[in-house]
């Protein structure tokens, strides 16, 4: 589990002044990065010519947000399977703690070389619990 801080900023906003349901996505997207940066993870996935991919997003946006807000992003780690993962990102106005966004994301670890899925193994599940603890 990990928190990341994101400030909103006027680039962050659409017309009607608020931020725009695709840059919420950048957001999550953001946390994910810094989440393998900060555990490693991502160099490790990179020296086996391995790629995280998120391949479903489910999103429920429950409040806009605005200039100023200082959004916190949890992400956390849900279960494997043979082939997938999941993990939930949280989004939440660090003034007011009220949840703007929750997301469930499904990923796989692709091969880089063929571009296809692999199979979590234990040298998968390995890489990702870096991640996870």
């Amino acid at each position: 589990m990990k928190d990341t801080i994101i400030k909103v900023r006027g680039y962050h906003l659409d017309i009607y002044q608020h931020v725009n349901n695709a840059r919420y996505l950048e957001f999550l997207e953001e946390a994910r990065w810094a989440l393998f940066d900060d555990s490693g993870a991502l160099k490790l996935l990179g020296q086996k010519n391995w790629g995280f991919a998120v391949v479903n997003i489910n999103i429920n946006f429950r409040r806009a947000a605005t200039m100023g807000d200082i959004l916190r992003i949890n992400t956390k780690f849900g279960d494997f399977s043979s082939k997938s993962g999941t993990l939930t990102q949280t989004i939440t106005n660090l003034k007011t703690e009220k949840i703007m966004t929750e997301a469930q994301i499904t990923y796989v670890i692709l091969d880089l070389n063929t571009n296809r899925a692999l199979p979590i193994n234990e040298e998968i599940r390995t890489i990702l619990n870096t991640v996870i603890s």
